[in-house]
C-alpha cells in the first residue's frame, strides 16, 4: 500500500493533483479543503508531500483503485472516520470536505446538521447520521488549524448577485425590489453558489 508520496505537482484537476515522483506520476484526490493549501505546504524545492489513503475496490468483474491525499495523518485520521459512515464512500467523502475539517469536526460534535447540509452531497438524513456515528470521536480533530481561503467566494458571490440582478431588471422588477429580494434570498440559503441557485431561492421566496 502507497502510505506517503512526495514531489511536484505537474497537473491539476477538479479534485484531483497529478504528482511527479520521480519515475512515476500519481493522480491523486484531494478534498477541496487540503487542496487550497498546497502551495502553501511546498519545500523550497517545490516538492509537496502527501500523506494517503490507498483504496482499492474490488468487484467480481473489475477492480479499482484511487490515492487520497492528506497534508497530515490528523487530516487521513478525520477522513478515515467520516468514511466509516454509511453511505458515505472515499469518493463521495473526497467531494464532500470542501471546507475547513476542524469546523466540520466542530459542527459534529455541537450536532450541526444545518451546517453539515452545506457540504456537496450531504443532505438532512446523511447529516443526521454522521452526527449519530461521529459525534463523540471528534475531539482532537476540533482543534486542528487548518483554514480554508474565502476572498475567492465572496468575489464570486459579488458576480452572482450582480447576473442576477441584471436578469431581474429584465424581467421588469424595479432596482431596489431586486436588491431586496436578492439580499433576502443569500439570508435565508447561504450555501448559494451560483446566479441559477440565488434565482431559484427568490423564486421560492415568492411563492411562500
Amino acid at each position: 500500500m502507497i502510505a506517503s508520496i512526495k514531489g511536484k505537482i505537474i497537473a491539476r484537476g477538479e479534485g484531483t493533483v497529478v504528482i511527479d515522483a520521480g519515475a512515476l506520476s500519481y493522480e491523486v484526490f484531494v478534498p477541496a479543503s487540503v487542496l487550497q493549501r498546497l502551495q502553501e505546504n511546498q519545500d523550497s524545492d517545490g516538492n509537496v508531500r502527501l500523506i494517503t489513503y490507498h483504496y482499492l475496490q474490488v468487484a467480481p468483474s473489475s477492480a479499482s483503485e484511487m490515492l487520497v491525499g492528506f497534508l497530515n495523518e490528523i487530516e487521513r485520521d478525520f477522513f478515515l472516520e467520516f468514511i466509516k459512515v454509511s453511505g458515505i464512500g472515499p469518493r463521495a467523502a473526497v467531494k464532500a470536505l470542501n471546507k475547513s475539517i476542524g469546523e466540520i469536526a466542530q459542527a459534529i460534535d455541537r450536532a450541526d446538521t444545518k451546517y453539515l447540509q452545506t457540504l456537496p452531497g450531504i443532505g438532512q438524513q446523511r447529516a443526521k447520521e454522521i452526527v449519530a456515528k461521529l459525534q463523540r470521536k471528534m475531539g482532537k480533530f476540533t482543534l486542528m488549524r487548518d483554514r480554508v481561503a474565502v476572498a475567492k467566494s465572496s468575489v464570486d458571490l459579488h458576480d452572482i448577485e450582480q447576473e442576477a440582478l441584471h436578469i431581474l431588471l429584465q424581467l421588469q422588477y424595479k432596482k431596489v425590489e431586486a436588491e431586496d429580494m436578492i439580499k433576502k434570498a443569500l439570508e435565508r440559503n447561504k450555501t448559494i453558489s451560483t446566479s441559477e441557485e440565488l434565482l431559484n431561492e427568490i423564486y421560492k421566496q415568492r411563492i411562500v
